[in-house]
């Protein structure tokens, strides 16, 4: 049997480039064991150049990338408009690319973009799904208005953000927020406040990552809960996974980037999560709504604060999660019976269903013709 090629594509330009290395080392591993598939990797430096496939093992083996990039950029003519993507060509004629870019390019839909445009299968939700869930304001606008509860929320730019009082923020959401950039993943621009100096230092912040700021009500004394999707058209939930960060119901400790990514040996976790069963039942069917009403493909995570009452609130989907040794979303699936190799291999298999579906929709146009055009008074 021949074997399918698989192109993996990580690293990025975004803060969680380091994170996608992580994640890509292990869903190569999981790719291999298959036994059905040959991979050719490559890396996007954070400069945003796609490298070729040798420097790119290196990179994704964690040998210090500098001067691998500073090398490669030796050979790159920069005048010619393509040169971000022309390392690709060495891929050959592969099948299917597998991309596992954390952030901006992999979450915003830019490559999916580039791969529609290549006309190549790709594993993941399609451009607009990726597009939508990772601008934070836009999910919960189509949240609210498929009735899927989410917490309450204000929006501001950089101008109505001067004219927002603290006095303002705490009437109409309560005494402690969390400020978060619109367009970011996994806890980069994202600040707790509950005075009037740490909201502005917070706005401040995530004004540095994007035009847009979301400001949301935090839910008390909350549980973070989260759910792994995995499907197109009759998605599957995983088992649903809880942590803890200590001091996190009553002080200011929260779940934040370095106890996602660099330690969280203080984080308690519970797989599965000890719920209520109309509570589970609940935070599942949440997830699978918001994954169809986002219109996602492939995966997703979807993530849940549940407050004091046993009341679930879903807080945001990642639409390329994590796939790290520290990542819940990977041991999700195996408390529900999908071990790595069986997922990579299911995640390939909606890829090209879905590229097969919709290479039946037609994008035939009418010939306009010579042009009649009308008379003007």
């Amino acid at each position: 049997m021949t074997k399918k090629h698989v192109a993996l594509i990580f690293g990025g330009n975004s803060s969680e480039h380091d994170v996608s290395k992580r994640s890509a080392q292990n869903f190569y591993d999981a790719i291999l064991a298959t036994g059905k598939y040959r991979i050719t990797v490559f890396a996007i430096a954070q400069n945003g150049y796609v490298l070729d496939p040798e420097r790119s093992k290196r990179i994704l083996a964690l040998e210090d990338e500098r001067p691998i990039v500073a090398d490669y950029m030796t050979t790159v003519d920069q005048q010619d408009p393509l040169s971000r993507i022309n390392a690709l060509r060495a891929a050959g004629d592969f099948d299917i690319f597998f991309p596992v870019v954390h952030g901006n390019l992999g979450e915003d839909g830019t490559l999916q973009g580039l791969f529609k445009l290549l006309n190549k299968p790709y594993v993941g939700a399609p451009l607009r799904g990726h597009a939508v869930s990772f601008d934070k304001v836009l999910t919960k606008e189509l949240l609210t208005v498929n009735n899927i509860r989410n917490t309450k929320y204000i929006v501001v730019d950089e101008k109505t953000a001067k004219t927002l009082t603290w006095a303002q923020v705490v009437k109409d959401l309560g005494d402690v927020v969390f400020v978060k950039a619109a367009n970011q993943g996994s806890s980069v621009g994202v600040s707790r406040a509950k005075t009037a100096d740490e909201f502005e230092a917070a706005l401040t912040d995530s004004f540095q990552y994007d035009y847009k700021v979301l400001i949301e009500a935090a839910v008390k004394g909350p549980r973070e809960l989260e759910v792994g999707v995995i499907g197109n058209e009759d998605p599957i939930v995983s088992e649903i996974g809880a942590h803890h960060v200590p001091n996190q119901g009553d002080g200011d400790a929260w779940y934040d980037y370095n106890n996602k990514f660099v330690d969280n040996s203080s984080v308690q976790f519970e797989i599965p999560a000890n719920l209520p069963d109309a509570v589970t039942a609940e935070v599942k069917d949440m997830a699978l709504k918001a994954y169809k009403v986002l219109d996602l493909r492939g995966e997703a995570r979807m993530d849940f604060l549940l407050d004091e009452n046993n009341v679930p609130y879903l807080g945001e989907p990642n639409t390329l999660p994590g796939f790290t040794n520290m990542s819940l979303f990977k041991r999700l699936w195996d408390y529900s019976d999908i071990d790595n190799v069986e997922l990579v291999d299911k995640l390939i298999d909606y890829g090209f269903a879905e590229f097969e579906k919709n290479a039946q929709l037609s994008y035939e146009f009418v010939s306009l013709g010579e042009e009649k055009i009308g008379k003007f008074n």
